[in-house]
């Protein structure tokens, strides 16, 4: 086994993967990724299986020294990260060795940035997950945020089968000079709003507040009337827009309570769940409803390109240059570039 050394901890890096969906019926919140398209890529660069547990960090990301050589990639947001005090490209896999420091600095665009290592984060599984839930210090390193001088166990990895680096559905991050649209769903109480306010939501626009976390994002805007039926608590799910009685949307993302009892409008479709993630705040949304269909064929539409891509890498499609090392191909390319 070997470590990864926290030197600097950013905002508040979690260890994720893909949630315990299983234990919401226990009443524990499903917690893992907020961005799934976007672990699931980090995952398939540096060859780990769709599930494997990755670091995830927003806005500031952490520092971290390596302690055997082993491969990384990071996607999500974009941010301005340093191997050694060089530069290093996102969305690519990159070799380090021993004693290597990566640097990730203050975000760039969007919000949230994930981190995988080849074989994955090796904490101790939780009811079937390494996913963290701060709010019942559940999961990940002891349940909570890291923090400087943690050691979190790693695979020791010197070897990969293959490197690749390719634009995705997954790297598309909203501008922030910009009205964005996000694609709803109707939601199970959709009916209890008169049309007006059904106009209201696909018609109006409504901005990110700093009220914003793994638990929720709170939207303000145009305000919705709230229905008058009382809605006993019920299931809720991630991307569910709740209207509290302020009458401006709540969206529930991976660390939501199990229940609730604010009615659910329309829910996020799946398709958009990463996009709308990294969102910071003051951007502004303009929503679109779409079918179930449609919000299906979208879902499949980035599945099957994810599962294209994985296929090409156990395809052996992208070769790594074995033989060299990376602080020597550094060097071959300073060099040819004089």
């Amino acid at each position: 086994m070997a470590f990864l050394q926290v030197i600097e901890p950013g905002l508040q890096t979690t260890i994720q993967d893909a949630g315990r969906i299983d234990a919401q019926r226990l009443g524990f919140p499903a917690s893992g990724s907020v961005d799934r398209a976007a672990t699931r890529l980090a995952n398939l660069l540096v060859g780990n299986a769709e599930g494997t547990a990755v670091l995830e960090f927003p806005l500031v990301g952490p520092t971290l020294e390596f302690e055997r050589s082993t491969f990384i990639a990071l996607t999500g947001a974009q941010f301005k990260a340093e191997l050694n005090h060089e530069v290093i490209p996102m969305y690519q896999c990159l070799q380090v060795q021993a004693g290597d420091i990566l640097k990730i600095g203050p975000v760039e665009k969007g919000r949230i940035g994930y981190l995988a290592v080849a074989g994955g984060i090796q904490t101790e599984p939780v009811l079937g997950s390494r996913s963290t839930t701060i709010r019942l210090q559940l999961g990940g390193f002891h349940g909570r945020a890291l923090a400087a001088g943690d050691l979190i166990p790693i695979k020791k990895q010197t070897v990969l089968t293959s490197f690749y680096h390719r634009q995705t559905q997954a790297e598309r991050l909203p501008n922030q000079e910009e009205t964005i649209k996000i694609r709803l769903i109707k939601g199970p109480q959709w009916q209890w709003f008169n049309h007006l306010n059904q106009q209201k939501l696909v018609q109006g626009t409504f901005k990110v507040t700093n009220q914003a976390d793994r638990m929720g994002y709170r939207l303000e805007g145009t305000k919705l009337q709230v229905p008058e039926q009382n809605l006993l608590s019920t299931a809720t799910v991630k991307g569910a827009l709740q209207i509290p009685q302020s009458g401006e949307p709540i969206v529930l993302m991976a660390d939501r309570q199990t229940t609730g009892g604010y009615p659910v409008i329309a829910v996020i479709a799946t398709v958009d769940l990463g996009y709308f993630a990294q969102c910071q705040a003051g951007q502004k949304i303009q929503f679109e409803l779409i079918t179930l269909e449609q919000a299906q064929q979208a879902l499949n539409e980035l599945r099957q390109e994810l599962d294209q891509l994985e296929q090409n890498v156990l395809a052996g499609k992208y070769r790594p240059p074995y033989g060299i090392s990376r602080v020597a191909s550094q060097r071959i390319s300073r060099l040819l570039k004089r």
